[in-house]
């Protein structure tokens, strides 16, 4: 998957338009696009779009973080429309997502859901603290599947004014991005890129994905359905890098034996060879 494209609980306009792109995966929103007092009524409306969801998109509920007291009405209004996965915010390590693998195991059991086809994907940069417990991820349940990192809510944890300038992440933001990333290959799971604000920016989105993916992130959040077709272009390898992966591919074909090939004067070995892989994976998507 490419693109998770966010949508408010409680808007079945916005779910319409969403349904209707070509986002690989939806994320309902009960957490920050919901005001407190209609926090209740957005359940029910996430319910009557897990009713009609697109079949060929994944769906995704962002609940309200553990310490909210919220999470576990969130998730007994909405597991037994068996949404793919639920979305954590505020996760700080392997606790949280334990304790919330807890309670999917039990609500799918009372909803019938065979066990452990929930999904989930933190949200795993939005405190400080939550930064710290990046790398703990050992004895982590094998329902995680993905990490997202985010810069919006870990600037007001750090106090700071502003997380970029000139469309350019500063430091401590960075250094998040990457944790999260490291963390997500280290744990063996996908590694999503955060939003980009700038609605109309297109050409800075476009940019930022295909650096993501250079970078080794999978997948991007969106929050607007034009910047779903951008994200899903810039994951695809391009026509030059699929060219010097096959000729790796084959090169280490026609000389099985070998640990390390020559390719256009430059040294090629098996970390190039499984790098190639990944990309011609990714074309296939």
């Amino acid at each position: 998957m490419r693109s998770f494209l966010f949508v408010p609980g409680d808007s079945l306009r916005k779910f319409e338009n969403a349904r209707k792109t070509a986002a690989d995966a939806l994320i309902l929103d009960l957490e920050d696009s919901i005001a407190p007092d209609e926090k209740v009524g957005a359940r029910r409306t996430v319910r009557e779009m897990l009713a009609v969801r697109n079949p060929n998109q994944k769906v995704y509920i962002r609940v309200n973080a553990l310490d909210t007291g919220m999470t576990l009405g969130d998730l007994a209004a909405v597991i037994p429309g068996r949404p793919d996965g639920v979305v954590l915010p505020k996760c700080a390590g392997a606790a949280d997502v334990n304790r919330l693998s807890l309670y999917l195991d039990a609500f799918e059991a009372a909803s019938d859901i065979e066990h452990g086809t929930t999904r989930i994907v933190t949200v795993a940069t939005e405190t400080a603290r939550a930064v710290l417990k990046l790398l703990d991820f050992e004895n982590m349940s094998p329902r995680l599947w993905g990490m997202m990192w985010g810069a919006e809510d870990l600037a007001a944890s750090l106090g700071a004014s502003r997380n970029r300038t000139a469309g350019r992440y500063h430091g401590p933001f960075l250094l998040a991005r990457d944790l999260c990333l490291i963390s997500a290959a280290a744990a063996g799971v996908v590694a999503i890129d955060t939003i980009a604000t700038d609605i109309n920016d297109l050409e800075g989105l476009r940019e930022e994905s295909i650096a993501a993916r250079q970078d080794g992130f999978l997948a991007k959040a969106v929050i607007h359905p034009k910047h779903v077709d951008v994200v899903n272009a810039a994951f695809l390898p391009t026509d030059e890098e699929i060219a010097w992966s096959e000729k790796i591919v084959k090169a280490f074909n026609d000389n099985p034996a070998s640990g390390v090939v020559k390719i256009d004067g430059k040294m090629i070995d098996k970390p190039h060879l499984r790098a190639a892989e990944k990309i011609l994976a990714l074309r296939a998507k």
